[in-house]
């Protein structure tokens, strides 16, 4: 099954790609709040969502290569490419074209789940709105959904794709204090296909920006189990730490990661390494490195 979290396309990242940059990897998560809000996205590299769409007239666009690994089968997705447009204000239409790989374990103590030839091609491309409903106040998170559609563009012969159309049902909320941001929320998944499961999953992120450059995260992110014909054949929790990297002088540019394990429930692994841009009107009038409070992450904010 492909994984559910990843996630656009135009000539005017052209001026973006010209220019090598160093990629910086960093430490850890710390200091004290203040107490000024702002809206923040989130979304990749995390599993965690938000309720955030991006700006009206808005653009981003993501490369990426992500993995979702257990004891059963271990699927990943790359090169994939994500593309977000603010079309209407509060409105993000969303897609996401995604090659990808599954690699079943063979190992009959999951049979009949994760046993088949491994495979490579277009997996199912996801299709979704992001809707906020409730704007963030002072006492006040903001509040959103973010639905998405699964196509069955990848072959269900070879378990590239589920074969049917499949939903993802989350409300995602967001606070923010400061240079911390807060998300969190749940929500239901619905595979009408034989082999897999409706099932619930959550998320809780705590993200805070370090200086210019850097932000850093860390998430709790459960799901229920899928079923036998996908690599989560069981229900699982995990601890995500990821974070961003904005490059100097290209504030439309970031280096994304994320790397998490199990912590309860099935063993898995979670990885995504991804480079991401955004423009749109007014999109280089600010610089990160000027004011984040008057900066949205990622281009987004309502």
């Amino acid at each position: 099954m492909q994984l559910s979290n990843f996630d656009n396309c135009s000539a005017k990242i052209g001026p973006f790609l010209k220019q090598p940059h160093p990629l910086i990897l960093v430490t850890l998560l710390w200091l004290c709040p203040l107490s000024v809000p702002r809206l923040r996205a989130q979304g990749p590299p995390f599993q965690t969502d938000d309720p955030v769409p991006v700006d009206l007239h808005h653009y981003e666009f993501y490369i990426f290569g992500s993995m979702d690994g257990t004891t059963a089968e271990i699927d990943a997705a790359g090169p994939a490419i994500e593309f977000n447009w603010g079309a209407l204000r509060r409105l993000q239409l969303h897609m996401i074209l995604p090659l990808g790989v599954i690699a079943p374990s063979n190992n009959p103590i999951y049979f009949p789940g994760g046993v088949g030839p491994k495979a490579f091609g277009l997996t199912d491309t996801e299709l979704g709105a992001k809707i906020a409903f409730i704007k963030e106040a002072k006492h006040v998170p903001q509040i959103g959904t973010f639905t998405m559609f699964e196509i069955p563009t990848g072959s269900y012969d070879k378990g590239l794709g589920v074969g049917k159309v499949w939903y993802k049902l989350p409300i995602w909320l967001q606070k923010n204090v400061g240079p911390w941001t807060f998300d969190g929320g749940a929500g239901y998944q619905v595979v009408p296909q034989a082999g897999y499961r409706n099932f619930p999953y959550t998320g809780w992120l705590v993200k805070r920006v370090l200086s210019d450059r850097i932000e850093l995260g860390v998430e709790v992110f459960a799901h229920g189990r899928e079923g036998y014909a996908a690599a989560q054949t069981e229900a699982s929790t995990m601890i995500d730490l990821g974070g961003y990297y904005h490059f100097k002088n290209h504030p439309g540019e970031q280096f994304l990661f994320c790397y998490g394990h199990s912590v309860a429930g099935q063993t898995e692994n979670y990885a995504y390494v991804g480079m991401y841009w955004t423009w749109g009107k007014d999109a280089r009038k600010s610089s990160p490195s000027v004011d984040w409070m008057h900066v949205p992450m990622n281009g987004k904010g309502i």
